[in-house]
């Protein structure tokens, strides 16, 4: 692959699709989703894709493209955004990566191991267990991977299941994993790095005000139209932040007010724990944002120096 690939990380609602399409203008780029939940259809207003008229003209890959009950790793994300790198490429354009999912921004950077699948079967039964007795399955991995179990939280489902749900697979524990990725690091990127920050109090205020305009689109009838097209069970997505808020509404659980604040409460966490995630990763540049009528400058910083770098 030729030169460094641009990519732009950030908390959720910092403004990374303005600022990545304003930078694939100047740059005769092509945008790469970099967004766990966005890749599938059907999901379009709560995993905030961006709009054909958001696009403005700018192609954009990887977002859409798969169905909800399908399951991706990260380790099939890296093989498609790299395919998508070479499309790019031969096409003399220019690659932007543009997402916010942690997990998947570290294993472009340092790469994959070999194996890195999923088995839907026994991912379903590890759910199962945990849902009857999470505690138990935490036991499970501190046996197996003491190591790994140090930083995993009883109550993070998606990382205790898929821990063992790995073991299972390849008889490896994730640390003998990731010493194996570290050593052999397969399809390794040479990444650019742009992390955007912002006022905290903006950007709880922006993450509200995306909230409301999710609900305004008609959030609530694509999670109907969700839990009518397909098995409730094998749409894991439903479990994300807004889905699950939604359902919880549907299912006259909680009223319409305690579901928008839950949303955004979550929501808020969420960016939070990005933004912890984001910052210890190594950093080409950090960019506050918070003055987004300066986008011009933003945008300009950032070619100049990722000019400079490559």
């Amino acid at each position: 692959m030729k030169d460094k690939i641009l990519t732009i990380i950030g908390p959720t609602a910092v403004g990374k699709t303005s600022i990545s399409i304003e930078l694939a203008k100047q740059l005769n780029g092509e945008i790469i989703g970099l967004d766990s939940r966005q890749i599938y259809f059907d999901m379009e207003i709560g995993t905030a894709q961006p709009s054909l008229e958001e696009r403005d003209g700018i192609r954009h890959h990887l977002i859409g493209i798969r169905a909800p009950d399908q399951v991706i790793t990260a380790g099939e994300y890296v093989k498609l955004v790299s395919a998508v790198i070479v499309d790019v490429q031969q096409r003399e354009k220019t690659p932007i990566i543009c997402g916010g999912a942690g997990l998947y921004f570290r294993a472009l950077r340092e790469g994959i191991f070999e194996g890195s699948s999923s088995d839907l079967s026994i991912r379903e039964k590890l759910e199962s267990q945990y849902d009857t007795n999470s505690e138990k399955l935490l036991k499970r991995l501190k046996k197996i991977d003491p190591v790994y179990a140090e930083i995993v939280h009883v109550n993070n489902k998606k990382r205790l299941v898929r821990a063992l749900e790995i073991f299972e697979l390849t008889g490896k524990t994730p640390t003998d994993h990731f010493d194996e990725q570290k050593r052999n690091q397969l399809l390794k990127l040479n990444l650019f790095a742009v992390l955007l920050t912002m006022d905290k109090e903006l950007l709880f205020k922006r993450i509200s005000q995306r909230t409301e305009q999710m609900f305004e689109q008609g959030f609530i009838e694509e999670v109907k139209a969700l839990l009518s097209n397909y098995a409730e069970s094998t749409v894991h997505p439903l479990d994300s932040i807004g889905y699950k808020q939604v359902r919880s509404y549907l299912n006259n659980k909680i009223s319409k007010n305690e579901m928008i604040e839950d949303i955004n409460l979550r929501t808020r966490q969420y960016a939070k724990k990005q933004m912890t995630w984001f910052k210890s990763e190594a950093l080409d540049l950090k960019l506050d944002v918070s003055d987004d009528s300066k986008i011009s400058e933003i945008v300009e910083k950032i070619i100049l120096k990722y000019k400079s770098n490559t």
